[in-house]
């Protein structure tokens, strides 16, 4: 049972208000007749301490949920009974309470749409714009089917990604760790022998000197300004002129930049097919799938896209007037236009950019990892030499 608000007018005209506990909002109705009442308004009430608005569901659970809601409702099943048998046969307590949530509200005769969009933290508005648009074309269990394979490629192509990443991150940060031991107390240590003997030593060795007496002296300032710039950074992401400078910067990297334009088209074709798939209209569709284009030049040329489809012009000639879209997606967006296949061919093209992001990030992280070897390899030489020297030296002395 769940909390109702509800508003009605006595015999007497007078408007009356109130709460009841009730299965459904049909239940108060009938409760308010029985007592004489006109009722106007009922409404699911807020439940005092309800954490379920500020539950954010993580990407794999999300998918998981839809997939067994899409399931159940192809099943035949109403959506409030789905969503309790989801709510049912949930293991995670937060994709319960939002399922049973989300069944109270429906059962109260509000829409899934409306429902779901009281947990925008869950629920992004494309999200909740694909059920709607199912629901007005009565395909919501293909469209939460479908709904479901878009989350699960997502996921599987961050989990790629984080997969290629996370080796160079972590040898990156041993490795810079490593150094700064090395510098601040190993060093230190040892070149001080060198400098009670009083010989001169070599300029490397003095190099090596200078700079771990530097940074001793000076690391909790380097530590400061370092947590200072990555702060001010995030700070100035968030105005959208920079963000916008940023993001055509990181576009225009050689090996990188390609993966992450791969990455948003394969992400802003997927989205549209799934939309124009669904029954969206065109226009439509192109408005939600650029809000799905993470980086601001791409967002900002897909919105010019959208404007010329909206004054006539072929879509396919729109994406190519812009410039900056992959050629394999204007190629087939303008055969999916000749022969009426737009959905599918969307899909085809969104499946070879993820094969294109694939092997660039494949090859990336192939670049990366020799690429820090040699690197850091050179930086342990140089340590190495510098300790070293001052022992030849003093053998060539001796002889």
């Amino acid at each position: 049972m769940g909390g109702f608000r509800w508003e009605a007018v006595d015999a007497a005209g007078r408007l009356r208000e109130g709460v009841l506990e009730a299965d459904s909002a049909r239940t108060v109705r009938d409760r308010l007749r029985a007592d004489g009442l006109t009722p106007t308004a009922v409404d699911v009430a807020a439940t005092p301490g309800d954490t379920a608005t500020f539950v954010r569901l993580p990407a794999p659970l999300l998918a998981l949920t839809t997939r067994q809601l899409a399931t159940l409702v192809a099943s035949g099943l109403p959506v409030d009974q789905a969503l309790a048998a989801v709510a049912e046969q949930a293991d995670d307590a937060r994709a319960a309470r939002i399922a049973t949530r989300l069944r109270t509200h429906v059962a109260s005769g509000e829409a899934l749409t409306a429902a779901l969009a009281r947990y925008p933290r869950t629920f992004s508005p494309l999200y909740r714009g694909l059920v709607g648009a199912g629901a007005e074309t009565g395909r919501l269990p293909d469209v939460l089917a479908r709904l479901a394979d878009y989350l699960e490629a997502r996921e599987a192509m961050r989990q790629k990604v984080v997969l290629a990443l996370i080796y160079p991150a972590v040898v990156t940060v041993i490795a810079f760790a490593v150094i700064a031991v090395l510098l601040v107390y190993v060093v230190p240590q040892v070149v001080a022998v060198y400098q009670q003997s009083r010989q001169t030593l070599p300029w490397l060795t003095q190099a090596l000197i200078a700079t771990s007496a530097f940074f001793r002296a000076t690391g909790g300032l380097w530590v400061a300004a370092i947590v200072v710039g990555l702060v001010g950074f995030a700070l100035a992401l968030r105005h959208a002129p920079l963000r916008a400078r940023w993001h055509a910067l990181l576009l225009r990297l050689p090996v990188a930049g390609r993966l992450l334009r791969s990455l948003d088209t394969a992400r802003f074709a997927s989205t549209l097919a799934i939309l124009t798939g669904s029954g969206t209209p065109l226009l439509r569709a192109l408005d939600a799938a650029a809000e799905v284009v993470r980086h601001l030049p791409l967002r900002a040329a897909a919105g010019r896209a959208a404007v010329l489809v909206r004054e006539g012009v072929a879509l396919s000639r729109a994406l190519r007037e812009q410039a900056v879209f992959p050629p394999v997606l204007v190629h087939l967006v303008a055969n999916g236009e000749h022969s009426g296949r737009l959905a599918a061919m969307l899909e085809r093209a969104a499946a070879l950019l993820e094969s294109d992001a694939e092997r660039r990030l494949a090859w990336l992280a192939a670049l990366l990892q020799p690429a820090l070897i040699v690197i850091m390899g050179a930086i342990v030489l140089v340590l190495v030499l510098a300790v070293m020297l001052p022992i030849v030296s003093m053998n060539q002395l001796i002889r």
